[in-house]
């Protein structure tokens, strides 16, 4: 397609767009309770080295999804109840939301406390998706990047350098007081540039977000499907995107191309 002559600038949705939120997790998750399981800890008792042991890989995915879904649902609750969130609480609410999950899950004890406040931290450093670096790289030599995330920065800027992730600029919510798709967020990044939304697109994996951009005039819009990203696959229905890179379309490598800025 021909993208809009005066997009300047592409923010990106960064958790499930550019890092991978959930397989990521579930192969962390699977790889410590291996290691777990061949250290021989004493301190693991048999029932939960029995029950850890039988655990697959698709069953820390489930973990990981129920992790995420639940995590969501706070941040869905609190702004219900409050204008703006407070996304430091909400990370403190992922990590204390983890070992709530592995007692849940009869895991209480398999890992020891700083082993289990690691992994409860991996939303710091999740990795991009394999696309992710080189296709930033590539939209680099068109367009200004930068974030736009249901974050805080400081957790944002931990999460582009450990992922080497090549932004221009970085956004997150905590910045607007407020919290996607609310226009305070979209409107709000577009005028930190100096830029008018027409000038503006938005690159994401959640259609949700995409029409919030859509709402605030933002000039293009590009859907790039990630694996078990989409939350509300009922909007597929409405065609909101201007652009739509499928799950084996190349990611963000696919998304410069169709945007004419070649491999």
């Amino acid at each position: 397609m021909q993208p809009p002559p005066d997009l300047k600038v592409l923010f990106f949705d960064v958790f499930g767009t550019c890092v991978n939120q959930t397989t990521s997790i579930a192969g962390e998750l699977s790889q410590a309770a291996k290691e777990a399981l061949e250290s021989n800890d004493s301190s693991i008792t048999e029932e939960i080295r029995e029950k850890a042991s039988k655990m697959t890989y698709d069953q820390w995915l489930n973990l990981a999804i129920e992790w995420n879904f639940r995590n969501t649902s706070f941040v869905s609750d609190c702004k219900k109840h409050h204008k703006k969130v407070d996304w430091k609480e909400v990370d403190e609410q992922r990590i204390s939301l983890f070992s709530t999950i592995l007692v849940e899950r009869g895991l209480s004890s398999f890992w020891t406390p700083s082993q289990t406040h690691h992994l409860a931290t991996i939303w710091h450093r999740l990795s991009p998706w394999p696309d992710t670096t080189q296709g930033l790289e590539l939209l680099n030599t068109k367009y200004i990047t930068a974030t736009l995330s249901n974050t805080y920065h400081d957790l944002m800027m931990e999460l582009v350098s450990t992922g080497k992730l090549p932004f221009n600029h970085v956004f997150t919510a905590d910045q607007f007081e407020s919290y996607k798709p609310d226009p305070r967020v979209y409107l709000g990044a577009a005028k930190k540039l100096g830029l008018k939304p027409s000038e503006c697109g938005l690159v994401a994996a959640h259609l949700g977000d995409l029409n919030g951009a859509k709402s605030c005039g933002f000039g293009f819009l590009g859907y790039v499907e990630r694996e078990l990203e989409e939350k509300e696959p009922e909007l597929k229905e409405e065609d909101i995107p201007d652009l739509v890179v499928g799950l084996d379309e190349g990611g963000f490598v696919g998304l410069a191309e169709r945007l004419g800025v070649g491999a």
